[in-house]
């Protein structure tokens, strides 16, 4: 049984984390102006984070001994497993994300891609109904914080316009989520949380590159816009998004899996709309709405929920 203090700490890495990923709307849609595609974007964001990872000497990053680093899993079956990983949680879980915007609305995409924790929560069930049991609480507190989400993402206007293409997309952003939710689950306990971090990012790059030679408009990770890189403001928000949103918060969300368990550290992506209103909120004056403090509250209940009752299994 986990002690209630070292819990609260786990929760509130994992809200740091998700705070700093709702954020990222804003340094994106800036790189976006200046000409980069998502693509570029998150190929860019994902070197940087790479390169760091791959300087952090093999004895901190506990993965092999004092000069000798660990680049492969212990089996060919893992190895795959970490490719799985760097596709669901890299390159398409970005690639559908950012696809669905082009298609349908960000409140559409949104309320689904953030509705990941019901089906991780499902899929886990399926595979481990042993250590994870698909308990009354646990679905109860999931749907109040999905319910909770929708609340907040709507704001009050329970309007959808579907559209089927963007909405399939986004629903595969979702089950991308929910499969690298699976799979952290399954090697978590066996490798190191910078190892599975670092194999993360090089295979999510990796596996972009069918992208590049499939569209050509993307077919060059570096076109004229690398020009736009001597701006200042530019490089640091590619450096936020590299340093800080990809390579530290990968490593403390994997870390988070590994102390909370996949379902209840999954379930904080609800969180991700309340983190976004609020820091459009701080920066862009926009007004903090009665359906978005009810939305809130249903959250917490609802994670509260699942935390009680995956700390009495």
């Amino acid at each position: 049984m986990r002690s209630t203090n070292n819990t609260l700490g786990y929760h509130l890495v994992a809200f740091m984390v998700v705070a700093i990923w709702g954020s990222t709307f804003v340094f994106t849609k800036m790189l976006l102006q200046a000409g980069l595609s998502p693509a570029q974007i998150f190929t860019l964001r994902f070197i940087i984070a790479y390169v760091l990872l791959v300087l952090v000497p093999p004895k901190l990053g506990g993965d092999g001994g004092l000069n000798k680093r660990k680049w492969f899993a212990d089996t060919w079956f893992d190895e795959l497993l970490m490719v799985l990983l760097g596709l669901s949680g890299g390159s398409l879980y970005f690639l559908t994300e950012n696809a669905a915007m082009l298609f349908t609305t960000a409140t559409n995409t949104s309320l689904i891609v953030c509705s990941s924790p019901l089906f991780a929560m499902l899929l886990i069930a399926m595979f481990y109904r042993q250590s994870e049991p698909l308990s009354r609480q646990k679905v109860i507190g999931s749907l109040v914080a999905c319910a909770g989400m929708a609340v907040v993402v709507l704001n009050g206007h329970f309007v959808l316009h579907l559209s089927p293409l963007g909405d399939l997309l986004a629903f595969g952003a979702c089950l991308c989520w929910a499969v690298y939710s699976l799979l952290m689950k399954a090697v978590a306990g066996r490798y190191s949380t910078l190892f599975i971090t670092r194999k993360v990012f090089f295979y999510g790059l990796l596996t972009i590159i069918p992208y590049y030679v499939i569209v050509s408009a993307d077919r060059w990770i570096f076109t004229s816009s690398v020009f736009q890189f001597f701006n200042s403001s530019i490089l640091l928000n590619l450096l936020f998004l590299g340093v800080v949103a990809s390579m530290l918060c990968f490593i403390l969300w994997n870390w988070v899996i590994r102390r909370l368990g996949a379902v209840v550290a999954t379930n904080w992506v609800y969180f991700n709309p309340i983190t976004t209103i609020i820091f459009a909120w701080w920066l862009l004056n926009e007004q903090i709405t009665p359906w978005f403090l009810l939305g809130t509250l249903c959250i917490l209940l609802g994670m509260y929920l699942c935390d009680r009752n995956s700390r009495k299994l």
